[in-house]
């Protein structure tokens, strides 16, 4: 099938409103992940298996068996992991949570990472502002994490302290959209 030529402004147009061609082609403004692209038109977990950022948090899920959660209509936001954060957890720890043994404290820790409605960047930014600061956000996973501003950065600071920095924002996905972020947030120790 061959397109017709748009003019740049008929164009721009399309592409700002992430209009669909045939075939699933979408024309949006995705931000690349790991090196690969992002679909809309895809769900959590078609999308993060194909970046090579997040094969640690691929395996996780895997072995917490929340693959087929994640690929449910949602609408789901995920603050998700880089494998350099998980990377900086203890020596072992990984590991350790990816043994059949630990999949109910492994499925406790991701789904702290999961908010059970889709939360764009400036929506939560919009929250920050009207509750003086910062926002308290309740995940699946029963975590309270707490949302700021810092120098034009999004964080995310779970229950023990620890801060995550939003590294790339609103990479929309078709039942969510995913937050990536340079830490693992955990639940109360």
């Amino acid at each position: 099938m061959k397109l017709p030529l748009l003019r740049s402004a008929a164009m721009a147009a399309l592409v700002a409103t992430g209009t669909v061609f045939g075939a699933g082609i979408v024309l949006a403004d995705n931000p690349t992940v790991g090196g690969a692209p992002m679909y809309a038109n895809r769900n959590i977990i078609e999308n993060a298996v194909n970046s090579k950022d997040h094969t640690t948090l691929v395996a996780a899920v895997q072995a917490a068996g929340l693959v087929e959660t994640l690929q449910g209509e949602g609408p789901f936001t995920v603050f998700a992991p880089t494998n350099g954060a998980f990377a900086e957890l203890p020596a072992g720890t990984v590991e350790a949570l990816l043994r059949p043994e630990n999949r109910d404290t492994l499925v406790t820790i991701l789904t702290c990472h999961v908010v059970g409605a889709k939360a764009m960047a400036s929506a939560v930014q919009q929250m920050i502002a009207d509750d003086a600061g910062s926002h308290v956000i309740q995940t699946l996973g029963g975590c309270a994490l707490t949302a700021t501003m810092q120098n034009g950065n999004l964080l995310i600071e779970d229950e023990n302290g620890n801060v995550a920095t939003v590294t790339i924002a609103d990479v929309v996905q078709s039942n969510g959209v995913i937050h990536v972020v340079d830490k693992v947030l955990l639940p109360k120790s």
